[in-house]
């Protein structure tokens, strides 16, 4: 609950400190007098938006603090955002404005620890909730209105509507790979066609041997050159063992070097290494011409062998230049390939099978929305019910309210559209909220709502109204004043009126004024400059009217179209009402 604001430089306060107490706290003051500066304060220190402005002219700084008192949920809150709780047991919030220049900049702190707005918002909507007379421009939304409901209808009804978006969603993303399946279908069969006539003619080629084109060349080096070969063999078989000229082979000469050799190691064992190296020679001789011998018998000119190994080359070559600069590297992209046919093949899901499973889920998207919609309708009946018994007290005892619930394709949020109807007077059709309340009605039909909503579980511990009585007056007014009352048992509550009666059932009654004072420029002059004229501002006052005569003064002068005497009269009878009533009801 909201204990104590302080605020300092914001807009036309300079220094405030407002306690506020249990029960009903009002807020009374002549037209502009400043009542809403304190509710902006508020926002603004719960993260509201902020501009230059907000900072009292001629400062550059500006801060507002809020207390709090805990309770556990705030206490859970505090822990899992690993803010340590304050001594006293309070929640303290903190904003400080910096102007620089045309630059705004701000710096929000929990309890000393300095916070992001994202974090401080998340913590307002567990301290207050502001309700003003621009709400019901809201209210008349039929999205607004189904998001009542669903608040009303607690805790099972949002479980099932969290539940209802997951299916949503899962429907959603199952027709969206059914289309995209569908779309993409000719594009992946072409894929598919493409790789499949890359393989055959990849395995047509018969692909195995990595050196296959290099072996092919050099054979058909040899076979194109088989009588060059078979000349140049028996030329050096005659070179190197048998000259047909008569003229000493090789083979010949070293078998005298070998004599010659002998001869000279019958007197010099010293030589015998030069001997074994010479009949080495001798015999490697020998025995290369007869091995080119046979090498040129053997050659054989072969035409046709030639003619295919011609035409592998040219296969083998048409191949690489298409898949590969190497035959290597054809081999390895042909093993790729079977391999990314087998994995689309094995993976491949039929449109057949994407069909059931998107037709599975929008079935079970259809139960759970059904589910909600037999939810929003037993919340409906209950909250028809709740609100026309809330909205008798307020002078509306013939009015018949219908939350609709109208079947509609599934979304997000389910398959229902939700339009409040409303009927505020007996005899007259009853038509949809946004085309029948009057801006009195609105006003009470917004209060009794939130008197429904008192018993939610997450429901804020300060509740606060700014004007919600406008356009109301007489026993309308003093009704809207005793659900406040109501409300005020349960929560701490803060509102704003005009209306004398209204003010009269408060526990806690505060003036706002306006008022003009002489200030000093804090700007130190110098000896010689004559000393500066004060300067003539206008600040807001706020006084705790915390005994009978000032109250009655005050609500006598809320009072319109009445003498001095009659005013203060009227004003008496309110306060002796407004006890009587208090010691029936507390």
């Amino acid at each position: 609950m909201l204990s104590l604001l302080q605020i300092r430089n914001f807009t036309l306060v300079d220094q405030l400190t407002l306690e506020f107490g249990r029960g009903l706290n009002v807020l009374t003051g002549e037209t502009g007098s400043g009542k809403s500066i304190i509710l902006d304060a508020i926002d603004i220190v719960l993260g509201g938006k902020i501009n230059h402005c907000l900072i009292r002219q001629g400062m550059q700084k500006a801060s507002i603090e809020a207390t709090f008192e805990m309770n556990n949920t705030l206490r859970t809150w505090l822990k899992e955002q690993e803010i340590e709780p304050l001594e006293d047991e309070t929640l303290l919030c903190y904003r400080e404005l910096t102007l620089t220049g045309e630059t705004i900049r701000s710096r929000s702190r929990i309890n000393g620890v300095v916070v992001n707005l994202q974090l401080m918002r998340k913590l307002r909507d567990r301290l207050v909730e502001i309700t003003a007379q621009g709400q019901t421009i809201q209210l008349m939304d039929s999205i607004r209105q189904r998001e009542l409901l669903d608040l009303y209808g607690g805790i099972n009804l949002l479980k099932q509507r969290e539940l209802v978006e997951s299916n949503y969603k899962k429907w959603k993303l199952a027709d969206k790979v059914l289309d995209k399946y569908r779309k993409s279908e000719k594009e992946r069969l072409q894929y598919l066609d493409m790789l499949k006539y890359q393989l055959k003619e990849l395995e047509e080629a018969k692909l195995v041997n990595y050196n296959e084109l290099e072996q092919l060349n050099q054979e058909s080096e040899r076979l194109s050159h088989v009588g060059e070969l078979e000349q140049l063999s028996y030329q050096t078989y005659q070179l190197l063992y048998q000259n047909d000229t008569g003229e000493p082979s090789i083979a010949d000469q070293l078998g005298d070097v070998e004599n010659m050799v002998t001869k000279i190691a019958e007197y010099d064992g010293e030589i015998e290494p030069i001997l074994e190296m010479v009949r080495s020679a001798f015999t490697q001789v020998v025995e290369a011409g007869q091995q080119i011998n046979g090498y040129g018998d053997k050659l054989e000119a072969d035409p046709e062998r030639l003619m295919g190994i011609e035409e592998r080359i040219n296969v083998l070559k048409r191949i690489c230049r298409k898949y590969g600069p190497s035959l290597a590297e054809v081999i390895n992209y042909y093993h790729k390939l079977k391999q990314e046919l087998g994995e689309l093949i094995e993976n491949q899901q039929s449109i057949e099978q994407l069909e059931q499973r998107t037709l599975a889920a929008r079935e079970t998207l259809n139960r759970t929305c059904k589910t909600l919609t037999e939810l929003r309708q037993e919340a409906a009946i209950k909250l028809e019910k709740q609100l026309v018994k809330e909205l008798k007290p307020l002078a509306m005892d013939k009015v018949i309210f219908l939350c609709q619930i109208t079947p509609c394709s599934p979304t997000i949020t389910g398959s229902d559209e939700i339009v409040f109807h409303f009927s505020p007077n007996q005899g007259e059709k009853i038509k949809p909220l946004s085309s029948t309340a009057s801006g009195g009605e609105m006003s009470r039909l917004l209060l009794a709502l939130k008197t429904c909503f008192a018993k939610s579980e997450n429901r804020p511990q300060t509740l606060i109204f700014d004007e919600i009585d406008t356009g109301v007056s007489g026993k309308v007014a003093q009704a809207i004043g005793k659900k406040l009352h109501k409300l005020s048992r349960k929560y701490k509550v803060l509102c704003v009126t005009h209306q004398p009666l209204v003010a009269a059932m408060a526990d806690n009654h505060f003036r706002v004024t306006k008022q003009i004072i002489e200030e000093y420029s804090k700007t130190e002059t110098s000896k010689n400059e004559q000393p500066r004229l004060p300067e003539i501002r206008t600040v807001i006052r706020v006084t705790s009217l915390d005994n009978r005569q000032t109250r009655q003064e005050e609500l006598a002068q809320l009072t319109v179209g009445h003498s001095e005497q009659e005013a203060i009269e009227f004003a008496q009878s309110l306060l002796v009402d407004a006890d009587a009533y208090r010691i029936k009801n507390d």
